[in-house]
């Protein structure tokens, strides 16, 4: 059993499925939009298995990009980045357009690059903390939320960083801003899949690795086969 942030629903029991099975599925609920690329969400506290899974599925898509919050995120505020994602990246993606975004503190900041998706792009897969939350809705077609054992998060976020007790603080003050913004927006809710992000963790019997746990979703998620248009 995962240990779980307090007020986030516990998607147990799991279910071993083939990666390929999933992402028939998630292809399936996502269609083909006309003229643009569908666009998906995958959600999840930091660190607990988002960035894996997401390069898993776009990797089994051909014409896929992933877009990571974190490059939205980027020198501004650890949650206030949503109109940025809206009006530089996914609103002229679903006009069918050509995207290369450089958010405001690239260019203040010097950063390299852009973030790119091109205008034939089949599909977008916008990947970190609040891809799925609910002022982004409308511009998403389904969301997939990870779910994880929140001290192997920590645990994993911390040896990201360096491993240090600057990384431990970093994490605490992350978190501390992290776990309000996700009990208000629950958008494991609404997420039309859940999967687990530390399947080591789960008490399943015989996992292969090249699985995919997959749990219950959200009363309030998108349950159809084909998510709206």
């Amino acid at each position: 059993m995962l240990t779980l942030p307090p007020g986030e629903t516990d998607a147990a029991p799991w279910t071993p499925r083939s990666l390929p099975d999933v992402v028939d599925d998630l292809l399936e609920a996502l269609g083909r939009p006309a003229g643009r690329p569908a666009v998906l969400a995958v959600d999840g506290r930091s660190a607990g298995g988002k960035s894996t899974f997401a390069e898993r599925v776009a990797a089994a898509v051909a014409g896929a990009v992933v877009v990571h919050t974190d490059d939205v995120a980027w020198w501004e505020s650890f949650f206030g980045w949503d109109h940025l994602m809206a009006a530089g990246v996914l609103e002229p993606a679903r006009r069918g357009e050509h995207v290369r975004y450089r958010p405001p503190a690239w260019d203040s900041r010097d950063r390299p690059g852009a973030i790119e998706v091109p205008a034939q792009t089949r599909l977008v897969v916008v990947e970190g903390v609040g891809a799925g939350r609910q002022s982004l809705a409308g511009l998403v077609d389904a969301a997939v939320w990870v779910q994880a054992d929140a001290p192997e998060a920590r645990r994993r976020g911390i040896e990201r960083d360096g491993g240090d007790q600057d990384a431990a603080d970093f994490w605490d003050r992350w978190n501390a801003e992290e776990v309000p913004f996700l009990a208000q927006d629950r958008p494991w809710e609404r997420a039309l899949m859940i999967v687990c992000g530390t399947p080591e963790l789960t008490g399943t019997a015989a996992i292969d690795p090249t699985a995919v746990l997959v749990g219950t979703p959200g009363p309030t998620s998108r349950r159809s086969r084909r998510a709206p248009r």
